[in-house]
């Protein structure tokens, strides 16, 4: 079922888009490197070295498969937490952790509702996950919650592309191509009909500035990634907030 656009949020209900992540986790790693082209991985790391030089203490919301919250650990946070909505992403992260035998910690979780106390964090990650979820504001003031005053609250996701020629080819591999492969290699080529329509739908930097200083954010800025496809928007929780 399609969400009620009420507030800015997925334009799925939670329980279809959970369902949906649960089915594609097999392969959910490899269609992430190949229609980024592999870029990912280096998006991934960036955000986790900002987020390790913050201190000790990170959470990664919408962690899936884990690999930002490894990336974090290796990068020298002390103590990380991944957590994620859909129970089978969280099962395949905790795999991972114990082949590697990493000591992050890794919970079934809702984004919307953080199970953890006010200023708990140094820093809180989320990548290519707050477009999935049902209310963006809600859940970016919720990030922001569980930050200490002066953490930083950064947010790795793909934003529209409006560029005129470039846009077309874009819309085309994004819209056509992407759930081709995601149909052929996952099984499952809704969930990557979803993507493109979910991207579409997300706000554009802008807003997200805008609701990331209505959380209680400050030195909001944006770096545009992939030839503006993907944005990193960071900021950093005000010093006067205490909750």
């Amino acid at each position: 079922m399609t969400k009620s656009p009420k507030t800015p949020g997925a334009i799925e209900e939670w329980q279809t888009v959970r369902t949906m992540f649960d089915r594609i986790v097999p392969r959910y790693d490899l269609m992430n490197h190949l229609m980024t082209f592999g870029l990912d991985i280096r998006w991934r790391k960036m955000i986790a070295n900002r987020a390790a030089l913050m201190g000790d203490r990170v959470l990664d919301v919408a962690t899936g498969t884990g690999d930002v919250a490894f990336d974090i650990r290796g990068a020298g946070a002390r103590e990380v937490v991944g957590l994620d909505f859909s129970p089978l992403m969280i099962a395949a992260a905790q795999s991972k952790a114990r082949a590697r035998g990493s000591d992050v910690d890794f919970f079934v979780g809702d984004a919307m509702s953080l199970p953890f106390p006010d200023n708990t964090f140094d820093a809180c990650t989320v990548s290519f996950g707050l477009r999935n979820m049902p209310d963006y504001a809600a859940a970016i003031a919720e990030m922001t919650r569980v930050l200490r005053p002066g953490g930083e609250f950064i947010c790795l996701e793909m934003t529209p592309f409006r560029k005129p020629v470039l846009g077309r080819l874009f819309s085309f591999y994004f819209e056509r191509i992407v759930p081709v492969i995601g149909g052929i290699l996952s099984g499952d080529v809704t969930a990557y009909r979803y993507l493109p329509k979910s991207v579409a739908a997300f706000p554009a930097s802008s807003q997200m500035i805008m609701l990331m200083r209505s959380a209680g954010l400050t030195n909001t800025h944006v770096t545009m990634l992939g030839g503006g496809t993907v944005a990193i928007h960071a900021g950093i929780k005000e010093l006067g907030i205490a909750r």
